[in-house]
């Protein structure tokens, strides 16, 4: 019986530990598409969500198009309407690992690592290659990355008449600290 007691618990614990996934639903999401000598294209989400298993360095994110904020008003209206159609298109997920992930290299200095993944935005996706710096933070664990994409790449249309003042070329950085 005591065999039988300890081989659950020890089944038990294994499961646990196999499933061990640190998340946030704060984390934020800040896009540049600014073009020199115009108004600045920026936007920013700070209700992120991410979800990291750390057994195996899965990673996934996901961030609502309406909770990306910018500071002019009608810039935002646009940004929802015209470019992301966030009605139609009302998500971005990012499905990937990071590469080489291990809990136990990881200090309180960042340390790189390579993520790969699939980016989805505006009922597009495109496999991606990124840098992520990774470091321990409290009692949890920070994740950022930066990199660009190019919004041809999602079917993302920019009217001709404001192609001048929107970057093709859109820099995403991104922070999450998962606990």
């Amino acid at each position: 019986m005591k065999k039988i007691t300890l081989l659950l618990l020890l089944s038990i614990s294994n499961i646990i530990i196999a499933q061990k996934e640190m998340i946030t639903d704060k984390g934020i999401i800040n896009f540049e598409a600014s073009v020199p000598l115009f108004e600045e294209v920026k936007a920013s989400n700070e209700t992120a969500q991410c979800v990291l298993n750390i057994k195996t360095g899965e990673i996934y994110s996901l961030s609502l198009i309406k909770d990306f904020h910018v500071k002019i008003a009608i810039m935002e209206d646009h940004f929802n309407e015209y470019y992301l159609e966030s009605d139609h298109y009302p998500k971005a997920t990012f499905k990937g690992r990071i590469l080489g992930f291990n809990w136990n290299i990881i200090g309180t200095s960042p340390k790189e690592f390579k993520m790969k993944g699939k980016l989805e935005i505006h009922g597009k996706s495109k496999e991606i290659t990124t840098i992520v710096f990774l470091r321990k933070v409290e009692d949890g664990l920070e994740i950022i990355s930066n990199f660009d994409i190019n919004i041809k790449d999602f079917n993302i249309e920019v009217p001709k008449v404001l192609s001048m003042k929107v970057a093709e070329t859109v820099n995403v950085k991104t922070e999450f600290f998962v606990k």
